[in-house]
């Protein structure tokens, strides 16, 4: 290790979004470093999930990249830095040259610090495009859309802190925070319950976070049932069902929205009762839970993955906007709508411009006026078109995108119907890959970087209720790898060297203080103001403390309104036929992460679960004779996978449950690229799947 500091060091978890603050031990030796508790971290307090306490156990992992690897006749050789160096700035000029901008791709990583993603993407833009994207676009680009659209910015509108003090209901969408967002679970959803809060859950999946309440069997607890892709006829009974008791705010309605008449007109001839069967849900539930959100004083909407990996991701969550507007639901402590960020920087990520439609702090690339604001502090034009998204520059593989750089990503594992982009990848004429681990998109890239992991080196992250915040590093493990953000400096001074030292900064506080002034939402924060505490954006002054919660006064569109749409269901791309009887729908485990890349790797995390599986209802199970525990193929139009069976209640007749965390038998690999047009995010949530079992599992059944 570099470094021959002893003292514990304070940073951030580098899993999921809630932003809990642990201490790194080093030791003599690298693999003696090790996990602390940070008692007062500002998030946490202490507390951490398994996956937390397990961190430090794939920082000195034997899988580790050491050294640059170079691509010669099919097999990868250690190169020095200097060969991949050029090889890649090389490279990078001649499809510029070749092919022009549009023919590069970029994606960030919402596992890298916000210097990093910003630096990438401004190397992105000097490059001559804006094709930078980041695994928001597979996560949560149809939530940042509708509420950067109808609200204003694309996060959640309040947070933890006054969540837990002040709501009364929880309406919990298409999340599963006792799954995925364990500390914010623990530390304020169940403090908020054992003090009285209501919890309605809205997900065709029994999971974790009713469970974790205890209090399935009482009056403040709902567990509506749903069928996949059915969250937009549900909500509709329950607005209209609130329109039809007068359980609205007509002031709020009048003074601080627009398009309330739209809602009213779509649903003037809306069947409740046909919605609700559609749904698989009896219509006098969803009337219970619509009266005891409305009729709340403080009701807050928690959305996740089960409403934005839709093709109509924008419109389910402009839904949840409508409900908490009609109600007046927004603009005070306990109330909003509030997207669980699933990795642990996801949120800065999008903060910092690493998307294709926007430029740091959200300003469109196709605003005149913004664009023509941070041009000024670049020193050079950037394009005024948006770019393509990440799926969309995979189905261009080998088409208009000649090359891909890749920092920190795994596409071949992340993105849906993966068989397919694993082939369209290899039509590429050049690949960059930087990473710890070889991924399985790395296996495909002709030049990979090693850097260094989240424990090594320091910058910002953003946590899910806007909470920037300092991670700090405790040295390097391997002495030949980089930090992501020397490597992207390097390659943009060699790339670009044309006297202006755009890319020439000496560490991650340097790239800060630029993006400061580029990022207006960042604008009053410094590192020195960080300090242990971190700040909530918008903090647009030194000294402004940030918002605990937005929209007090006035919403940050262009009338100053919420915006109400009247939305109407799309059913999912596929439908059950007689080929693919059953829907598939997919979700994360609590012990694994994203693609597995580091949780899979990790000791303690796999002993937990070691393999993916396939819950299946007992109905289901006793159809195609299967046991618990037997091997059966899951199969969708795009492939298949081998899994053990769960049979379990948890899941609805006619719906299967699986997870995209093990490459051998990841979900993606059946799940459907079909986009939401607008936020082009994909339809992970629901396709069209068959179960095959083996004689072997049948003959067992028999027996």
């Amino acid at each position: 290790m570099s470094s021959n500091n002893s003292d514990p060091v304070k940073t951030i978890c580098p899993y999921c979004g809630v932003g809990c603050g642990i201490t790194v031990q080093p030791g003599e030796e690298p693999s003696d470093m090790r996990f602390m508790p940070w008692g007062d971290a500002p998030v946490n307090e202490g507390r951490v999930c398994i996956k937390g306490g397990a961190a430090t156990e794939v920082v000195d992992h034997e899988d580790r990249l050491t050294n640059p690897l170079i691509k010669e006749d099919g097999e990868f050789r250690d190169a020095s830095w200097e060969e991949a160096y050029e090889y890649v700035v090389d490279e990078l000029a001649r499809i510029r040259d070749e092919h022009g901008p549009d023919a590069m791709g970029f994606y960030g990583s919402s596992k890298v610090m916000n210097e990093e993603n910003y630096l990438l993407q401004k190397l992105t833009r000097r490059y001559g495009t804006n094709n930078v994207d980041n695994c928001t676009r597979m996560c949560h680009a149809s939530t940042v859309w509708a509420l950067r659209t109808s609200l204003g910015a694309g996060a959640m509108t309040n947070s933890m802190e006054d969540l837990r003090d002040e709501a009364d209901v929880f309406w919990i969408q298409g999340a599963n925070p006792g799954e995925q967002h364990p500390i914010a679970n623990s530390q304020y959803f169940r403090q908020a319950v054992l003090d009285g809060a209501t919890v309605i859950q809205v997900d065709p999946h029994a999971n974790k976070t009713t469970r974790s309440f205890k209090i399935d069997d009482t009056d403040r607890h709902q567990h509506l049932q749903l069928n996949p892709g059915t969250d937009i006829p549900l909500l509709n009974v329950v607005i209209k069902t609130a329109l039809e008791n007068d359980w609205i705010d007509e002031a709020f309605i009048e003074e601080r929205t627009e398009g309330f008449e739209h809602l009213e007109r779509s649903l003037r001839d809306f069947d409740k009762a046909a919605a609700a069967e559609e749904c698989g849900v009896p219509l006098e539930e969803i009337e219970l839970a619509a009266e005891k959100y409305a009729t709340a004083d403080n009701a807050a909407i928690f959305t996740g993955m089960g409403m934005s990996q839709h093709r109509c991701g924008v419109d389910n969550v402009q839904n949840e906007i409508n409900l908490a507007l009609i109600t007046g639901n927004v603009g005070r402590p306990g109330t909003g709508v509030n997207p669980l960020r699933g990795q642990n920087n996801v949120q800065g990520t999008c903060d910092v411009g690493a998307m294709p439609n926007v430029l740091p702090g959200y300003q469109l690339v196709d605003d005149d006026a913004a664009r023509e604001r941070v041009e000024q502090v670049w020193g050079f034009e950037v394009p005024d078109e948006p770019g393509l998204t990440n799926v969309e520059l995979s189905h261009e593989f080998g088409e208009s995108v000649k090359g891909l750089y890749v920092m920190g990503e795994n596409p071949v594992m992340s993105e849906p119907d993966a068989n397919r982009v694993a082939e369209r990848i290899q039509q590429l004429e050049f690949i960059v890959a930087q990473d710890i681990f070889m991924t399985e998109t790395a296996e495909y890239a002709d030049v990979v970087l090693p850097a260094t992991s989240w424990a090594e080196r320091g910058g910002t992250v953003t946590n899910t209720d806007r909470r920037v915040q300092r991670m700090r590093g405790v040295g390097k493990v391997h002495e030949n790898t980089k930090h992501d953000l020397e490597i992207v400096s390097e390659i943009g001074q060699r790339l670009f060297d044309d006297g202006e030292a755009l890319f020439d900064f000496e560490d991650p506080e340097a790239v800060f203080e630029e993006l400061r002034q580029v990022c207006p939402i960042y604008h009053g924060m410094t590192y020195d103001l960080l300090g242990e505490e971190g700040l909530h954006w918008p903090c647009y002054e030194p000294g402004d403390e940030g918002d605990l919660f937005l929209y007090e006064d006035e919403f940050d569109t262009e009338s100053g309104l919420g915006h109400i749409e009247g939305v109407r269901h799309q059913p999912p791309a596929e439908t059950p036929d007689e080929e693919y009887p059953l829907i598939l729908t997919t979700a994360r485990l609590e012990e694994h992460y994203n693609t597995g890349t580091m949780s899979t790797r990790s000791p303690t995390l796999n002993r937990q679960t070691p393999e993916n599986f396939v819950d299946v209802n007992p109905a289901d199970a006793e159809r195609y004779g299967i046991g618990d525990g037997d091997e059966v193929t899951l199969k969708s139009r795009r492939g298949e996978i081998t899994v053990e069976a769960q049979v379990t209640e948890d899941i609805k007749e006619g719906v299967v449950w699986t997870t995209p965390h093990f490459a051998a038998a990841s979900a993606n690999k059946l799940t459907n690229d079909v986009l939401d047009e607008r936020a082009k995010i994909p339809e992970y949530k629901a396709a069209a799947a068959e179960i095959e079992v083996s004689i072997d599992a049948n003959t067992a059944a028999d027996d």
